[in-house]
């Protein structure tokens, strides 16, 4: 019986997490009670969930293990520590679920996950994104125009599960059949938008206005990712990190003339918003200063996990100033001055 893995990759988080609720469910079902673990693998090394799977669990009759950023696991001896797990379990009450929000992962593991319990879920194409924002909302009784409807895909990241989330906050301000327009849309999600390491990057890929006005304006973003609940240094470092090497990538596919509609859509670039992000990037930093900037991060990211908590916006704004109006160079000192 081979080993219960499963890869699920790809920029569509909703559907993503769907399935993986939908293993937990099976998995339920047939056990009972379940014992759930989740990891992050820039954060965990591979030996300690992997040790998770390894045992008995003690208070139920299966364990499920889900991994996120498993586009993270590159050193050799995690990728073995895991593959040497898929090649040797028989257990079905054991089950490993990666996630990535990246399109593939590293090829050993890859290889080791059965084809039919892998998949990639790419971005919805662009004719199927107001359809299905209409329909979410029609079908928790409410309606919204079309204008508005594309206000909300300019402002909120293109996967139906921050859509879901970010627009669930009109049924709490709306009662049912309101008709949501254009300036609920402003008023409800322009001046309240949550930020994310992802949001950090599309202000810092602004390449329309100065370096020290960008810097100014990120500066700003960070105060308010610390301040909220997603407040983690190390997952903002690696939410900047993935959007850095997905710039590594659309500057590889430039290189090689291979930026039409098919080699976009396969390599994760789906959406016009996307593609118009990261050619802005692009103009922004040169593939060397992508590379650059990679170094900074893992840097910080290394910094902070042994500097501990007292250093810890200090370090993430040097992080910053480097990376914006530095363009991934290393700063002998840190400038004081420009803060």
């Amino acid at each position: 019986m081979p080993a219960a893995v499963y890869l699920y990759t790809g920029p569509e988080a909703g559907e993503r997490n769907d399935a993986v609720l939908a293993v937990k469910q099976a998995l339920k079902k047939r056990f009972g009670q379940v014992e759930e673990y989740l990891f992050y693998a820039s954060e965990t090394p591979a030996a300690e969930y992997m040790a998770v799977l390894e045992n008995e669990p003690l208070f139920s009759d299966a364990t499920c293990v889900v991994v996120k950023n498993a586009d993270a696991v590159k050193k050799k001896d995690e990728v073995e520590v895991i593959t040497s797990w898929i090649a040797s379990s028989s257990a079905e009450s054991s089950v490993l679920i990666l996630v990535s929000d990246a399109v593939s992962i590293d090829s050993k593991i890859e290889t080791a996950v059965p084809a039919k319990n892998k998949k990639v879920f790419w971005e919805m194409f662009e004719d199927r994104k107001l359809p299905w924002l209409k329909q979410f909302f029609s079908r928790n009784g409410y309606r919204i125009a079309d204008g508005a409807a594309e206000s909300v895909l300019e402002l909120v990241e293109n996967n139906t599960e921050a859509l879901r989330q970010e627009c669930s906050r009109f049924f709490l301000c709306f009662p049912p059949e309101h008709e949501i327009s254009a300036e609920d849309v402003d008023a409800i999600l322009a001046h309240n938008r949550e930020e994310s390491a992802f949001t950090l990057f599309a202000a810092a890929a602004d390449g329309a206005s100065p370096a020290e006005a960008v810097f100014g304006r990120t500066l700003e973003i960070l105060q308010k990712i610390r301040l909220s609940k997603e407040n983690s240094p190390v997952m903002i470092i690696a939410g900047l990190a993935s959007c850095f090497r997905r710039l590594a990538l659309w500057q590889k596919l430039e290189a090689a003339g291979t930026v039409d509609d098919f080699s976009l859509k396969t390599n994760g670039f789906a959406s016009k918003k996307l593609r118009a992000q990261y050619g802005r990037a692009a103009r922004v930093w040169t593939p060397g200063q992508t590379a650059a900037v990679l170094s900074v991060l893992a840097a910080a990211d290394m910094e902070i996990r042994s500097g501990g908590s007292v250093l810890e916006d200090v370090l993430l704004q040097k992080m910053l100033y480097e990376v914006v109006v530095k363009k991934g160079a290393f700063c002998a000192e840190y400038e004081a001055a420009a803060l």
